[in-house]
């Protein structure tokens, strides 16, 4: 098994005939992942990759049974997209798209959550399962199957963490966006995580700013029995300078490396201080 994604996963790109979205539809295809159509209005009837064209997701869902999506779209833009998924009725959509206005992503969000619809990002890198499907623009060199689940809200280093867990492979691999306002949270993954039989250990990887590591940790005391593994990134950064995600600033004391270290270790998590170290601390627990 896997969480969210899997071999059947039917996905549209929306965005796709722009530079990103066909680059990307291109190496979710050669993944292996189904990419069964894609969505531009006023471009219906071309081909992208061999992947048909349809002027909407309605059409697209309509014509081709695709259950999620994947956004590529300019960010003025992306909070339409998003609702546009919603109310066409995919169950998951992941916005890879930067800098959505926050107020276009609380309310696609919330009306995503009031259908029963899961959002992943804004602002993220997607979600693999190895050696299953891919939806996001991660390099799959990175990953391998196998049964550790990641949950990070960096980008770039959930590629460094996954590819640190040695011969233990990954079930499946989430990054949930950096972005203050997000649709998937650590908790929303952790539950699915421990709810997974093939997933045996958790990753969770965070960043400074903001709480939601201490609100997952606590999530972690009271509900997984799982050995979690835990990294923040950005354990150096000086006060009220925003390092990277718009999430990533310490400010008015809270928000500090060393607070979420100290949460992680009080719910029982094993704090990490550099990928490499995951590896051995993977074989004692495993």
């Amino acid at each position: 098994m896997s969480i969210l994604i899997d071999r059947n996963t039917r996905l549209l790109v929306q965005g796709i005939t722009g530079r990103d979205g066909a680059f990307h539809t291109k190496m979710m295809k050669e993944y292996g992942t189904q990419v069964v159509a894609g969505v531009t209005p006023g471009k219906a009837g071309q081909e992208v990759e061999g992947v048909p064209v349809f002027d909407s997701v309605e059409q697209a869902v309509r014509a081709t049974g695709a259950d999620a999506s994947i956004i590529f779209v300019p960010a003025q833009f992306a909070g339409d997209a998003l609702l546009e998924a919603v109310f066409a009725g995919v169950k998951l959509v992941v916005c890879v798209t930067e800098g959505v206005p926050t107020l276009d992503a609380v309310r696609a969000i919330a009306v995503a959550r009031s259908r029963g619809v899961r959002i992943v990002g804004p602002n993220c890198p997607g979600v693999i399962s190895p050696g299953k499907a891919k939806v996001g623009i991660m390099p799959a060199t990175a990953f391998k199957p196998g049964v550790v689940g990641v949950v990070s809200r960096s980008g770039t280093l959930t590629y460094e963490i996954a590819a640190n867990t040695g011969e233990f492979g990954q079930s499946t691999v989430v990054g949930i966006g950096g972005d203050p306002v997000i649709g998937t949270s650590f908790i929303d993954c952790l539950k699915l995580f421990q709810d997974d039989p093939e997933t045996r250990a958790i990753v969770i990887v965070g960043e400074i700013g903001g709480s939601d590591e201490e609100r997952a940790a606590e999530f972690v005391k009271s509900y997984v029995t799982k050995p979690v593994f835990g990294f923040i990134a950005g354990q150096t950064a000086p006060p009220d300078k925003r390092m990277g995600h718009a999430g990533a600033i310490i400010s008015a004391g809270s928000g500090t490396a060393a607070e979420k270290i100290t949460a992680f270790k009080n719910a029982g998590i094993e704090v990490v201080y550099e990928p490499e170290e995951l590896k051995d601390r993977l074989r004692t627990r495993l």
